[in-house]
């Protein structure tokens, strides 16, 4: 059976990476007033900060369309007998129920989609591991069982420097944003039950990113073999400088820079940061 992997745009996956990795990808949108702009494809992440920052009001984001999916599916069904498509998590997105029906109105292939049950390139990471094992001949059942177990020791942690932002686009409820801005506190916040929420509520930056670090530091010193990400939002500077503190005392471990994009980045801001990490 000829497996493809497809996920959306949240996965922030570099292209070289998706290319290298024979990726498949449905983005997702950001639209600013009348202007719908897909991610990857019409916008950088860097113009779409830029627009963020002048824009007089938050933009707005939107998954894609089952006739989009519905398209994709059809011209991988070319060339391939089954789609393992992983996505972001279905408590903040359609996308996943979306190419679940998409897959019940094709009939040339099978679909067999993912909820990552969180996003960015902690989803990233669940995509590549499929396409390796994809590439390597497994069947979907071993690919599914493996990203079942990567669950159990995926961890993603992630600080906003404003809860506005998810709170007005509804990924937060309105009492935790409602008292992280009065209290100026800088939650950690994290997934539970495919929903952001917060983790810990610390009050100023550094430590919030401190409070993030030293988790994954104490993974790290259990011995584990991790894969680990820092993520921003258009803050690059500040994820580098995280990883290669990481990298003075586990240099061995493999590790990534990647970034919160348009759809993700309209609700954390920029600014934000994170780490996901898992065991190997």
């Amino acid at each position: 059976m000829k497996i493809a992997v497809m996920t959306d745009s949240t996965a922030y996956i570099p292209e070289d990476v998706r290319k290298e990795h024979n990726i498949h990808l449905v983005p997702l949108s950001v639209v600013f007033g009348e202007e719908s702009y897909r991610e990857e494809i019409d916008i950088t992440t860097e113009e779409f900060y830029e627009k963020m920052r002048n824009a007089k009001e938050l933009p707005t984001t939107s998954q894609p369309s089952i006739g989009v999916v519905t398209e994709k599916l059809e011209e991988l069904a070319k060339e391939y007998d089954a789609v393992v498509s992983i996505h972001l998590s279905s408590g903040i997105s359609g996308t996943y129920q979306a190419v679940v029906s998409a897959g019940e109105m094709v009939d040339s292939i099978k679909v067999y989609a993912y909820d990552s049950e969180l996003s960015c390139m902690a989803q990233g990471f669940y995509t590549i591991e499929a396409a390796e094992m994809a590439k390597a001949g497994k069947s979907v059942e071993e690919i599914l069982a493996r990203l079942d177990e990567m669950k159990q020791s995926m961890r993603a942690y992630f600080m906003v420097d404003d809860l506005t932002n998810l709170h007005k686009g509804g990924r937060l409820s309105g009492a935790q944003a409602l008292v992280g801005g009065l209290l100026q506190i800088k939650p950690v916040l994290h997934f539970v039950d495919k929903k952001i929420v917060p983790f810990e509520k610390i009050r100023t930056r550094k430590k919030a990113i401190q409070r993030i670090f030293g988790m994954l530091e104490e993974d790290a010193a259990k011995g584990k073999n991790l894969r680990v990400v820092f993520i921003h939002g258009n803050d690059e500077p500040s994820a580098k400088e995280l990883q290669e503190k990481f990298l003075e005392k586990y240099p061995e471990t493999e590790t990534y820079i990647s970034y919160f994009g348009p759809v993700i980045g309209t609700h954390l801001g920029e600014g934000a940061l994170g780490i996901c990490w898992y065991e190997k």
